[in-house]
Order: C-alpha cells, then sequence, then structure tokens
C-alpha cells in the first residue's frame, strides 16, 4: 500500500510539473523609437484596411518593408476637433506595448457637426513581438 502511495504522488508530481502558467510582463525594457505617419506616407494596403475598419474601435499591425505599422482607431466620433495622442509605447521582454488617448474637441474650438474617424498610425523597425494596445 505504501509503495502505491509513493508511485501515486510521484505520478501526481510527474504531471503537476510539466504544467506550468506563462507569465507575461509589462515591465519595460526599453522605449521604441517611432514616427507618427501622416495619411499620405501611409502605404496603399494599410489605408484600405483602415478605411475598411473604420466603423468601429481598431487595432491594426502592418508589415512592410521593415517596419512595423501599428493604428488604433476611435471609430465614429459625433464631430471635427478629435484628436489622438501617443502616451507611451515601450518593448517588453515578449511584447510591445502601445497607450494611446483619444482627446475631444477644445471647447474655444470651433467644430462642425460631422461625423470624424479618427486613428493614428505609428511606424517603427519591425520587432518580432506581439503588440498590446491598452
Amino acid at each position: 500500500m505504501k509503495k502505491l502511495y509513493i508511485v501515486l504522488v510521484l505520478i501526481f508530481l510527474c504531471t503537476t510539473y510539466g504544467c506550468s502558467i506563462e507569465k507575461t510582463s509589462n515591465k519595460k525594457i526599453r522605449d521604441v523609437e517611432y514616427t507618427i505617419v501622416e495619411d499620405e506616407d501611409v502605404p496603399e494596403e494599410l489605408m484600405k484596411l483602415i478605411n475598411d475598419s473604420k466603423e468601429e474601435i481598431f487595432n491594426l499591425n502592418y508589415e512592410d518593408k521593415g517596419y512595423l505599422y501599428m493604428v488604433k482607431g476611435y471609430g465614429p466620433q459625433p464631430t471635427t476637433g478629435y484628436g489622438i495622442t501617443l502616451e507611451d509605447i515601450y518593448e517588453t521582454d515578449t511584447s510591445i506595448c502601445v497607450k494611446t488617448m483619444l482627446k475631444g474637441p477644445v471647447k474655444t474650438e470651433k467644430v462642425n457637426d460631422v461625423i470624424t474617424y479618427p486613428y493614428i498610425v505609428i511606424k517603427v523597425e519591425n520587432i518580432d513581438k506581439t503588440v498590446l494596445f491598452e
């Protein structure tokens, strides 16, 4: 009986030892150098993807010629005057973290009642890591 108990404990330890949960850390390793891309410099295929996605809040990643383009769109907004700021972009062990913020129209700014679709396109050298939008 004692041998059976020891064998069962060993089997249990062997099977649970092989199972583990991978922790992903958002600990910053370094800042990432980036460029905010103007519409006229966005690759044509990426612009089509943006236009196809703009009716909803969206995140896109697109690779082209050694660069990674990361796009955050905030869907339809009721007026002009909205903008997006890049709050932070950095690399961790496993990912690139991107934090953006939608800014509404300034109260002193004259706005038009027309639906707009604000988005931001960020270009970095291609890094083979998962992109996390915060």
